[in-house]
């Protein structure tokens, strides 16, 4: 099968990247906005490629022809959303036009990322059924692909996910468990929120999701994330308790003593049985992903 991945230089993309490259039997595409910046070069086609720009991506969809794309690109940081409305909407809603334009006049199978902020947090856990009510202009653009890509007539899937954590090639993004340990380690006080619920997502499970979709053509929205609903301190007790690190400079906070652009759902997490089901998706358990992004670091 040929494959299209956007965004291969995120956390995301790199995940794909090298998963999907692990197999020998499907032809990758990797595409970003800038250079290729993985660190290995080799089983796959890097193409330059700017996602909001209607041209270059019916040109590539044409050269390549994938029976796949997956769209990983995305503006994700919810302030930054909040705050440069103008390139998120382009970026999370207009790109994803132009994809569902290639899609359809190559008859790719599309894979649309997407996130439990299209919720508002008053009922989570949520199933795929649940309605949508974003709080967030981040949500309200995640929410409106979603839409595009449910009324188009192309094939294709959604994948959403919460709280993605994992390392990059570059070390170039953090997560909650390297904060922690590396604040912990520095004997740092920290206060982390213990009124927010999410069940947060090992990149390699995101990304062995989206490639079980793809293999199958799975057809329709399934959630993809991680199976514990744990709250930010929650998560910080565990990665704590793994690297045998003292609790004593952490303390519990709740979300009002801390002052953020965009509003943040207070219980999202999401309910896998679907994905289970119908992909035989099988997330790790959050002390399994500490453990993996620890084997990573050695």
């Amino acid at each position: 099968m040929k494959i299209l991945v956007t965004g291969s230089n995120g956390l995301l993309g790199q995940k794909l990247v090298q998963l999907i490259t692990a197999q020998s039997n499907h032809d990758l595409i990797a595409t970003a906005r800038n250079e290729n910046r993985l660190p290995f070069k080799e089983g796959y086609t890097f193409e330059s490629l700017d996602i909001t720009n209607e041209h270059q991506v019916m040109a590539t969809v044409e050269k390549h022809k994938p029976e796949v794309i997956i769209n990983t690109a995305a503006m994700t940081n919810v302030d930054q959303c909040e705050l440069e409305q103008q390139d998120c909407w382009k970026l999370n809603v207009t790109a994803v036009k132009h994809l569902i334009k290639a899609s359809e006049k190559h008859n790719a199978f599309l894979i649309q990322l997407s996130t439990d902020f299209i919720f508002d947090g008053e009922n989570g856990p949520y199933s795929e059924e649940a309605e949508a009510n974003p709080i967030s202009y981040y949500g309200e653009s995640k929410l409106a692909a979603e839409n595009l890509i449910t009324e188009s007539k192309i094939q294709w899937a959604i994948a959403r996910t919460v709280l993605v954590y994992g390392i990059a090639h570059d070390m170039s993004r953090s997560n909650i468990i390297l904060w922690v340990k590396k604040s912990l380690e520095e004997g740092k006080d920290i206060e982390v929120v213990d009124d927010q619920w999410r069940t947060p997502t090992l990149a390699e499970d995101l990304a062995m999701g989206c490639f079980l979709i793809a293999e199958k053509k799975a057809k329709g929205i399934y959630n993809i994330s991680g199976d514990d609903l744990l709250t930010p301190y929650e998560m910080a007790v565990k990665t704590a308790e793994f690297f045998n690190l003292p609790q004593t400079t952490m303390t519990k906070s709740d979300s009002t003593k801390f002052t953020q652009t965009a509003k943040r759902p207070p219980k999202t997490g999401f309910v896998l049985d679907k994905a289970k089901r119908e992909l035989g998706y099988k997330p790790n358990t959050f002390e399994e992903g500490i453990k993996a992004l620890a084997n990573q670091m050695e």
